[in-house]
């Protein structure tokens, strides 16, 4: 990226005004992409760039994500496939390695706007909700204990490991999301439009094969 990339690009050379919630998700949709920022902190730093008042009305996730896949059309359409497809392999990986704990992948890299920049959560449906952790000291692995937010609004834990993805010679974030076994059935609702918000092993790996075949 060159330098000061986000602002280099044109990204609201729309044929008519934009409404301010959209050129908020434009903006943000620059720096997800360009920065690897999250969608919260994105769209917080788009409208103190564009100078708006701090109260301004943010646009929601789906059009972050809508403005996210233009501007990947726009700029990007030449090497994020590869991108995504490399932290797609790199995630049935890592759920190969969790398949004890019924894995699931969900975020960017299953929604197909991830860039070398983004990060994997996998999501865990445990028994035992020490039981990952466990087998990740087991196996002598690496990792970051956090709290997070999880889908249900509640706090969840998050085990950080940082994991190397040859193909991108990147170092990446691998986020095990760690649920209650009872909240599998809710994780698996449609979203509004329709799209499952997660995939298991087999519907990453039908991805994959699907790529692999287009």
């Amino acid at each position: 990226m060159q330098p000061g990339g986000v602002q280099n690009r044109e990204v609201t050379n729309c044929p008519y005004p934009m409404s301010r919630k959209a050129e908020i998700a434009a903006s943000a949709a620059a720096l997800i992409v360009e920065e690897g920022l999250e969608y919260g902190p994105a769209k917080r730093r788009a409208v103190k760039q564009l100078g708006l008042p701090q109260r301004s009305e943010l646009p929601g996730n789906e059009e972050v994500e809508e403005a996210v896949r233009e501007y990947i059309a726009i700029f990007c359409a030449d090497t994020q496939p590869g991108e995504l497809r490399a932290l797609r392999e790199l995630a049935l990986v890592w759920m190969k390695r969790m398949a004890d704990f019924r894995p699931y992948l969900g975020g960017a890299v299953w929604r197909g706007t991830a860039t070398r920049l983004s990060d994997i959560y996998i999501q865990l449906f445990c028994d035992d909700s020490k039981s990952a952790e466990l087998s990740l000291i087991e196996h002598q692995v690496d990792y970051e204990p956090r709290t997070v937010t999880g889908f249900t609004g509640d706090s969840v834990e998050a085990l950080s490991v940082p994991s190397l993805c040859k193909p991108l010679q990147e170092t990446v974030g691998v986020h095990l999301m760690v649920y209650d076994h009872d909240h599998l059935r809710g994780a698996l609702k449609p979203d509004a439009s329709g799209r499952s918000p997660r995939g298991d092993t087999a519907a990453v790996e039908r991805l994959l094969m699907r790529e692999e075949t287009s």
